[in-house]
């Protein structure tokens, strides 16, 4: 991609209205725009990292045998009803809206009840199981609180995973086989030492759950930590009687702010039998299937990538995330010789398949320097007649500034897409 042609700018001012840092340094940077509160359309650069943040946890689903499907984001008011979620005393979060034709409709804020009534109509005995089904889907929540950028939204992406097994036994080890699962897509997301398997409040799904919960200073969560145990617990249930089933005391916990990526629900046997999402059983009778729902905020991602690791500059993506690996700054643009000569170190990028952001407009150094800092590439090379004449390319290193220089032919060693640069 060619800076010229993108069409976002990078702004110097956050913008008045938000207080969030992630909010206002992705808009700033041209990642996202913002429509209203807690509403945020996703751009050329933003979109990449969702669908790179996607992938990841896709290839983590589809190791556990994860099937991916998308549902329908329009929910019928009867299907809800018969599990009494329909009503705004039990799901406070509802968009609802009237159908021309007559009755209610609901807009997605969950697909617990859809899926269990879809797989009606694909499984009937216990042969059949297990099935695990998940898909990323535009999420729409009527928030009260919609403060915390992308990390609380009305409208958000989220990874919704279902389980269906025949027998306790095969539900509780597919349960937990989730956890190592989650655990390793927020390792490759460069958050996995500060996030925790927290025991949690079930909310509007179960009375118990577990959330996974990463140390961040904006999230909006108060998490009970003991790193050396391995054990984290939300205030929600912290009480002599969790304390006590985890074997754990008070004292031994750190009390830690904290933003939830991800959840996951236990249902056992009483979603399905709210359903009537039976099946037969090897001794023929029909018994209700054991649930369980899976969940990561895509977008919550986002935002907690950037209050984690951005600094003063700006942001700071990890590597496995970025839009881009490279931003190639080229200077003097004003020479046709170091322009045509910069051009040539783009295409050779990019023919060793380096996802490369290449910086060829016409401004000064500083401006472009500043800019680079903002939008937050893992690494920066600069171009310039200096470095043409020197045989020498300077390439900073965005996390730790360390800042190296490199021959050509270094360069291309370097960042050859076979390296682990």
């Amino acid at each position: 991609m060619r800076q010229s042609q993108l069409f976002t700018k990078t702004r110097k001012e956050a913008p008045a209205d938000e207080a969030a840092k992630n909010a206002q340094l992705l808009i700033r940077a041209g990642y996202i725009a913002k429509e209203m509160a807690g509403v945020y359309s996703y751009l050329p650069l933003g979109l990449r990292v969702v669908e790179k943040i996607k992938q990841i946890v896709r290839e983590e689903m589809n190791a556990i045998a994860g099937q991916e499907l998308i549902m329908t984001a329009l929910q019928r008011k009867e299907l809800w009803e018969s599990t009494g979620r329909w009503d705004d005393e039990v799901v406070d979060v509802w968009f609802k809206s009237s159908l021309k034709a007559g009755g209610e409709v609901g807009f997605g804020w969950s697909h617990e009840e859809p899926i269990g009534e879809m797989m009606k109509g694909y499984i009937s005995s216990y042969k059949d199981l297990p099935i695990s089904v998940y898909q990323f889907q535009t999420k729409l929540r009527n928030e009260m609180r919609a403060k915390s950028g992308v990390m609380r939204g009305r409208e958000f992406v989220m990874k919704d995973m279902y389980s269906f097994c025949a027998d306790e036994e095969s539900h509780l080890t597919y349960y937990e086989s989730t956890k190592p699962a989650y655990m390793k897509v927020f390792e490759r997301l460069g958050i996995g030492d500060d996030t925790f398997v927290t025991f949690a409040a079930g909310g509007a799904f179960t009375k118990f759950s577990h959330e996974f919960q990463t140390i961040c200073e904006a999230g909006e969560d108060i998490t009970y930590i003991n790193k050396e145990k391995g054990i984290a617990i939300n205030e929600e249930v912290l009480n002599d009687e969790t304390l006590e089933s985890l074997g754990i005391t008070r004292e031994e916990l750190t009390e830690t702010k904290t933003a939830e990526v991800g959840n996951i629900f236990n249902f056992g046997q009483q979603k399905a039998e709210d359903l009537g999402l039976m099946v037969k059983n090897k001794d023929g009778e029909s018994i209700p299937v054991w649930m369980g729902s899976y969940g990561i905020g895509i977008t919550r991602l986002v935002g907690v990538l950037v209050e984690k690791f951005a600094d003063e500059k700006g942001i700071v993506w990890p590597e496995a995330v970025a839009p881009f690996k490279v931003h190639l700054v080229g200077l003097n643009s004003d020479d046709a010789e170091v322009k045509d000569f910069t051009d040539g170190i783009y295409l050779s990028l990019k023919e060793k398949g380096v996802e490369v952001l290449y910086d060829d407009r016409d401004l000064r150094a500083g401006e472009k320097f500043a800019d680079s800092d903002l939008i937050g590439l893992p690494y920066r090379i600069v171009v310039s007649r200096k470095t043409k004449e020197e045989g020498k390319f300077e390439v900073v290193t965005r996390a730790s500034g360390e800042v190296r220089l490199l021959t050509e032919e270094e360069l291309y060693n370097d960042f050859d897409n076979d390296s682990n640069t």
